[in-house]
Formats: C-alpha cells, sequence, structure tokens
C-alpha cells in the first residue's frame, strides 16, 4: 500500500499479515505482567532482531491486538485470536518421536492435570522427554521458553489449542483465560 502527494511521497508498509513470530511476542508481553519493557528486552529474550519486533509490533498494532503506543496487549482480542483463529491460521499435526522439551498437554499446568501416553515436545537435542514432535511457532521458542516459566506455560497451553483433542482444548482455554486476564 503507498500513498504520495505532489509535495512529499510518504510510503507506508503494506500489512501482509500476522505471522507465528507475532503470537510468540505478544505472549511474552503478556507474561511480563505490566512490567517496564522496550524492544530491546523483547529482542534480547527471544532471539529476534529489534527490526523483527519493530514490524511484528505493527502488525499486531495493525490487526488490533496491541494499543497504538504498541505497549499494551488486547487481552481479550488476543485471548479471542488464540482460541478461534490459532489453529487455523497455524495449524500444527503431531510428527516424528523425538527427543525435546514438553508442550501442550505434556507440560506444565496440562500435564498435572492430563495425563497422556502420547508426549508432544518441540524438538530440542537437550531435551528431557521423548515424544511427538510439534513445530513450535518460531525456532527460537526453545531458547526463549527455557529463560521464562511464564512464557513457556502460556506458548504451551497455546500448542494444546493448535494440536489437542476436544478436553485438552477446553482445560488449556481455561488455563490460558486466567494467565493472560490476570496479567
Amino acid at each position: 500500500m503507498q500513498f504520495a502527494n505532489r509535495k512529499s511521497k510518504i510510503v507506508m508498509k503494506q500489512h501482509n499479515g500476522m505471522r507465528p513470530q507475532d503470537i510468540v511476542i505478544l505472549m511474552k508481553i503478556v507474561s511480563l505482567k505490566g512490567k517496564h519493557w522496550m524492544n530491546i528486552d523483547l529482542s534480547r529474550s527471544l532471539n529476534l532482531s529489534a527490526s523483527e519486533i519493530s514490524e511484528s509490533l505493527y502488525r499486531s498494532k495493525i490487526a488490533g491486538l496491541i494499543d497504538s503506543q504498541s505497549k499494551e496487549v488486547f487481552k481479550q482480542a488476543l485471548l479471542e485470536f488464540l482460541l478461534y483463529g490459532i489453529k487455523y491460521v497455524y495449524p500444527q499435526k503431531p510428527g516424528a518421536l523425538v527427543r525435546g522439551m514438553p508442550t501442550a498437554h505434556s507440560a506444565k499446568p496440562l500435564s498435572e492435570i492430563i495425563s497422556s501416553d502420547e508426549p508432544y515436545v518441540w524438538p530440542d537435542p537437550d531435551g528431557v522427554l521423548r515424544g511427538q514432535a510439534i513445530e513450535p511457532l518460531y525456532p527460537g521458542v526453545v531458547e526463549a521458553s527455557k529463560k521464562d516459566q511464564k512464557l513457556y506455560e502460556l506458548l504451551s497451553l497455546t500448542d494444546a489449542i493448535r494440536v489437542g483433542r476436544a478436553r485438552e482444548h477446553l482445560i488449556a482455554v481455561k488455563e490460558l483465560e486466567k494467565r493472560i486476564m490476570s496479567s
């Protein structure tokens, strides 16, 4: 999308839709529970470049998921997207058996509520569990989750919505709602 007039030329970035890392960035902001942060903080903690953070926040602003200053997540809108859209926009089917970091119903808090013989993991050579591979929303999720337990729980719950059966889905929705709306 471009806009120009005779006196000056203003070029606006085109919005080509959300990307998977945008959800991770929004979840990181939620996990901070209102603490002051800067783009460089998100960049360091998520192993993304500063420009990727800026572009992501712009996309989230256009999508109506974050305020105009790109500082406060619209929690209800994010929750609605997670509940009704994420499994269609970023679907995931369990893959091969690999060593990895537990996710979905195999990670806390769902692992404390649901028992299953089919563990799901994000592939990670240092992982503690062997299970079916679930591709994370972006490659840096495993490292970012190792540094932030709250983020890890939010992303694991999100994966339960992406890949879970009806029971896991319902429990994950309740847990996500508690965590997102109370932050």
